[in-house]
C-alpha cells in the first residue's frame, strides 16, 4: 500500500500534483525536494477553465487568497491574429458547437463571412472588455474565464498552502536514483542523504530525472506534426498598454508571437523552428516587430513529444517531465491539473494499491490527451494559408494529421456539424469539437454541404451579435475589475469579505 510519496520538483506541476495528492487523500505523507537545479522557465503563464476549477472547487484554495497572492488577471480566451480572415477568436464558451433556438442550423454555417461577438465572451473580446456589469455596477465574474499568471507569484502561493497543508519540503541537488524490480527505490541528493517513498511523482522539469533517465523511458517525438522547437522571450514593464483580457497569438515568418497580459508587465515571446531561421535572425524579426522588448532577448530551447508511458512502476511524471508542446493553446497547467485528477482518482479506487491494468489503463489515457492536443496544434499550422514563407508552405505540405484524419474529411463533406464529434480521438483535453471548429471556421477551410443562408436568417443572425456588441459596450475593462475585487468589502461566493 502506497503511505509514502515523494514528488521531485517544486515547480507548478510538482506542487500541484502534491497538494492534490495530499488534500484529496489526507492520509498520505507527501514530501517535495526542491533543486536548484530544476528552475522555472519563467515565461508567464496562461490558463484554461479547468484552472480554476481545480484550484477552488477541487482543492479548495480560497479565491480571495489566490487573488491576493497570486495577483492574476483574467483570460477570457485567445485572440488568433491568424490566418486568411487576419483575426478570429477562441473563447472558453461554445461559439461554434451552438445552435441558436430560431436559426435551423448550427453557428458555424453562418460565419462565411463574419467570425466574432457570437456570444457574450467573444463580444467581450472583441471590445477588449472582461466582466459585464451586476446591477450594482459591480463585475459579473462568470466561470468561463481562465488567468493569466506570474510563475513566480503562483509558485510562492502553492508553496505556502502546501506548507499549511502538511507537506514537507526537502532542500537538495539530486545526483541520481536507485532502480529496484518494481521502479525506483531511492532518490540520492549530493550532500549524500538517501530518500525513499513508496512512490515517486516525478515533477523534475525537463530533466525528466526518474522517467527519463533512471527509467529510461523511450521518448516518442511530435516533430512530424510540430515543427517549432525554440523560443525568443523578451516582455517588458506595462506602461501605457490596456490590460487585455485574452493572449494573444500572432503569425510570424517561422512561427508565431504569444503575449500574455499580466497586471505591471506585458509576456511576449515568438515560437520558432530552428530549422527555417537561426536564433539570431529569430531575435532580430522579435525585436523588429515588438520594439518595446529588451535588446538581447533569452532563447529557450524544447522539444515537442512526450515519454510513451507517463506511469511507468512506482514513478508517476507530470508537467514538463512527461511531455512538453509549444504553448500555442496553453495546455501545460490545463495536462497537469487533468492528469492529478485522474492520478488521484485510480489511486482511491484501487485504495492506494494500483494494479497493473490500472496503471496500463492511465497510459493510454494520458497518451490520447497527449496525441489529441499534438494534432489538434498541429491544425492551427497546417490551415493556415495567410503567410508564405518556407516555414509556413512547409507546415500546410508536410503537417502530420493522420490523427485526426477521419474528422478532417468528414469536415470537408459536412462542414461544422456536431456529428464530426463522433469522429473525434478520444481525449481528455479541454477543447473538444468546439476547438476543432474554431480552427476550421476561423480560418476558412472549405466544406462541400453548404447551407444557403436565407435573408431571415441573416438578419436573425445580425440582430444577435449586435444584441451581443452592445451589451459588452458597457462592460468593465480588467482594470476597472480589478479595483473591484481588491476592494476590503468584496465577498467571493460565501467566502465573506475582509
Amino acid at each position: 500500500m502506497i503511505q509514502n510519496i515523494l514528488v521531485l520538483g517544486s515547480g507548478s506541476a510538482g506542487l500541484i500534483a502534491a497538494l492534490s495528492l495530499k488534500r484529496k487523500i489526507p492520509q498520505l505523507n507527501v514530501r517535495i525536494v526542491r533543486s536548484p537545479d530544476i528552475g522555472v522557465i519563467g515565461v508567464g503563464e496562461g490558463t484554461t477553465p479547468n484552472f480554476p476549477k481545480h484550484l477552488f472547487d477541487y482543492l479548495g484554495i480560497s479565491r480571495r487568497r489566490f487573488y491576493q497572492l497570486a495577483e492574476p488577471t483574467w483570460k477570457l480566451g485567445i485572440r488568433f491574429l491568424w490566418g486568411e480572415r487576419g483575426r478570429f477568436d477562441y473563447t472558453f464558451a461554445p461559439q461554434l458547437d451552438a445552435k441558436w433556438s430560431d436559426l435551423p442550423m448550427p453557428n458555424g454555417f453562418y460565419c462565411d463571412d463574419e467570425f466574432s461577438c457570437l456570444d457574450a465572451p467573444a463580444a467581450l473580446m472583441r471590445a477588449d472588455k472582461a466582466f459585464h456589469r451586476q446591477p450594482n455596477g459591480a463585475p459579473d465574474i462568470q466561470p468561463w474565464h481562465a488567468f493569466h499568471i506570474e510563475n513566480k507569484k503562483f509558485v510562492e502561493m502553492l508553496e505556502i498552502i502546501a506548507r499549511e497543508s502538511g507537506i514537507e519540503f526537502i532542500d537538495g541537488r539530486v545526483n541520481g536514483a536507485d532502480r529496484g524490480p518494481q521502479g525506483v527505490t531511492a532518490v540520492h541528493l549530493e550532500d549524500g542523504r538517501k530518500l525513499e517513498a513508496d512512490f515517486y511523482v516525478d515533477a523534475s522539469g525537463f530533466r525528466s530525472e526518474l522517467l527519463g533517465r533512471a527509467l529510461e523511458e523511450p521518448f516518442e517525438s511530435f516533430g512530424s506534426t510540430l515543427f517549432c522547437d525554440r523560443a525568443v522571450v523578451g516582455g517588458w514593464e506595462r506602461t501605457d498598454e490596456p490590460i487585455l483580457p485574452y493572449t494573444t497569438a500572432e503569425q510570424m515568418d517561422a512561427g508565431w508571437c504569444w503575449q500574455i497580459e499580466h497586471e505591471h508587465h506585458v509576456n511576449r515571446g515568438y515560437v520558432f523552428s530552428s530549422q527555417a531561421i537561426s536564433d539570431d535572425e529569430a531575435a532580430a524579426e522579435f525585436l523588429r516587430k515588438n520594439p518595446k522588448a529588451p535588446a538581447s532577448p533569452r532563447i529557450v530551447k524544447f522539444r515537442s513529444g512526450c515519454y510513451q508511458r507517463l506511469w511507468v512502476d512506482n514513478v508517476v511524471a507530470v508537467g514538463n517531465a512527461g511531455g512538453f508542446v509549444e504553448p500555442l493553446e496553453a495546455t501545460a497547467l490545463m495536462i497537469v491539473c487533468s492528469h492529478c485528477q485522474t492520478l488521484v482518482d485510480f489511486l482511491l479506487h484501487n485504495e492506494l494499491e494500483p494494479t497493473p491494468s490500472m496503471r496500463d489503463l492511465y497510459n493510454d489515457l494520458v497518451k490520447d490527451t497527449w496525441h489529441d492536443i499534438r494534432d489538434f496544434l498541429g491544425l492551427h499550422y497546417k490551415v493556415n494559408t495567410a503567410l508564405d514563407t518556407p516555414f509556413w508552405r512547409h507546415c500546410r505540405e508536410d503537417t502530420d494529421l493522420s490523427g485526426i484524419g477521419g474528422l478532417l474529411d468528414f469536415y470537408e463533406e459536412n462542414g461544422p456539424t456536431g456529428f464530426c464529434r463522433y469522429r473525434m480521438p478520444r481525449s481528455q483535453s479541454d477543447f473538444g469539437i468546439e476547438g476543432y471548429f474554431v480552427m476550421l471556421v476561423g480560418n476558412k477551410v472549405p466544406y462541400r454541404k453548404r447551407h444557403p443562408v436565407t435573408p431571415q436568417e441573416k438578419a436573425i443572425w445580425e440582430a444577435r451579435r449586435q444584441s451581443n456588441i452592445l451589451q459588452a459596450s458597457t462592460a468593465l475593462t480588467v482594470k476597472e475589475s480589478l479595483y473591484f475585487v481588491r476592494h476590503p468589502g468584496w465577498s467571493w461566493y460565501g467566502e465573506g469579505a475582509g
